[in-house]
């Protein structure tokens, strides 16, 4: 038998010591790349657990009424150096003017559903199946947990998660505090977040002084807070403000959640 063949397998050539060392080394550096892949992705699903889980808790904190919530709109301009002009109010100190005016205007059944108005959910659905044009379906919940929470834009990602948060929010948080949350991180333009803040800047007044009309043109411009001037309407935005004006007017039992408890 000839120097250099394995036993057994002629033709051959038995391997050197050199080819086992590089053999095991492969070896030794793909178990290392597969124990490094593992690591990575226990810490990626951990980040997400907490991601997911964090929300649930900040609800919690929430609840308590000295602590100010600032939204993900609010912290991106932070990020960026921009700021923003931000000034607190209690609901009572906010003024029943504008409460009811944004009310009326962003979710009229606030104080009946929980969290989410599927009466208006079905609706959408059925527009979008008829081939009209979509109305929105967003509760006053929904906005909340998405400006604390989430990201802008419409996507089907978002919904999924902001629908089940919504609930869960409002089933934790009395309404009267999502109000008061709600109305202090709704943007009212470019680095303007909540009522006070926005009455002063369009109006030069405290929310609390703010007419019948110009609390309306302020609920009115939420939708499009970048594209609409509560202080320089236009036509159409001044009927729909008209509109607004009215319903909160005859409020009435649309708004028993709303009242201070005795």
């Amino acid at each position: 038998m000839r120097k250099g063949l394995k036993v057994g397998r002629v033709g051959l050539p038995a391997p050197t010591v050199d080819a086992e060392r590089k053999e095991g080394g492969r070896r030794r550096n793909k178990g290392r790349r597969r124990r490094l892949r593992a690591r990575l992705l226990r810490g990626l699903a951990a980040v997400l657990v907490i991601v997911l889980l964090l929300p649930l808790g900040l609800t919690l904190l929430y609840r308590l009424p000295m602590v100010q919530p600032v939204s993900t709109l609010m912290l991106a301009d932070l990020a960026a150096l921009h700021g923003y002009d931000r000034q607190w109010v209690r609901l009572d100190e906010a003024g029943n003017t504008a409460i009811y005016a944004v009310m009326m205007s962003e979710d009229g059944q606030f104080c009946s559903h929980g969290g989410v108005d599927w009466g208006a959910v079905k609706t959408v659905v059925q527009d979008a199946l008829s081939g009209a044009q979509p109305r929105g379906a967003s509760t006053i919940p929904m906005q909340t947990v998405k400006n604390l929470f989430l990201w802008p834009g419409r996507s089907f990602a978002r919904k999924a998660i902001e629908t089940p948060l919504a609930i869960y929010f409002d089933a934790v948080v009395p309404k009267r505090r999502i109000m008061e949350i709600y109305l202090n991180i709704a943007e009212w333009g470019p680095g303007i977040y909540g009522i006070e803040a926005a009455a002063r800047h369009h109006f030069g007044k405290a929310a609390q002084n703010l007419t019948a009309r110009e609390a309306a043109l302020l609920a009115v411009t939420l939708p499009n807070p970048a594209g609409r001037n509560p202080a320089r309407p236009s036509n159409n935005l001044s009927r729909l403000a008209r509109i607004i004006q009215e319903r909160a007017s005859k409020a009435g039992a649309y708004i028993s959640c709303l009242q201070p408890k005795e």
